[in-house]
């Protein structure tokens, strides 16, 4: 297996930097292009530019998708756990409300700022942007 590449981008310092996976940079929350700086201030926040290359996130849209997915996902997982904990193990409705309603808004929080990165690494890779009639 080869090493990284490194791949000219088009940035003012001229600095090369490694291709880095979208999937390792954006799960991890870190620079799309250097993987080292982070991706966001505090839980889900965007952060401005880069601490360590610089890069401005000015690109970066996630839009509705990292929720969509993340809403098509856990809500298959709470569902099937509902049910299963309903007509399997016949517990109580107010286990099953304090248990899969625990379990879903902590798992909702952890899974949308990871989709978000990665949908952003994404877009850094592809070069993603909106589209443009000429």
């Amino acid at each position: 297996m080869a090493g990284p590449k490194n791949v000219k981008l088009e940035n003012r310092s001229g600095r090369e930097f490694p291709e880095l996976s979208p999937a390792t940079t954006g799960l991890q929350g870190k620079c799309p292009r250097c993987g080292n700086g982070k991706l966001f201030n505090g839980l889900l926040d965007l952060a401005e530019t880069c601490e360590s290359c610089g890069l401005d996130y000015g690109f970066a849209d996630a839009g509705d998708g990292p929720a969509v997915f993340v809403i098509f996902i856990l809500g298959a997982f709470a569902t099937g756990g509902v049910l299963f904990t309903e007509f399997v193990i016949g517990a109580p409705y107010v286990a099953n409300l304090v248990t899969w309603g625990t379990a879903t808004l902590i798992l909702s929080i952890f899974l949308l700022r990871k989709m978000k990165g990665l949908l952003i690494a994404q877009q850094y890779v592809k070069k993603a942007a909106e589209g443009r009639l000429s």
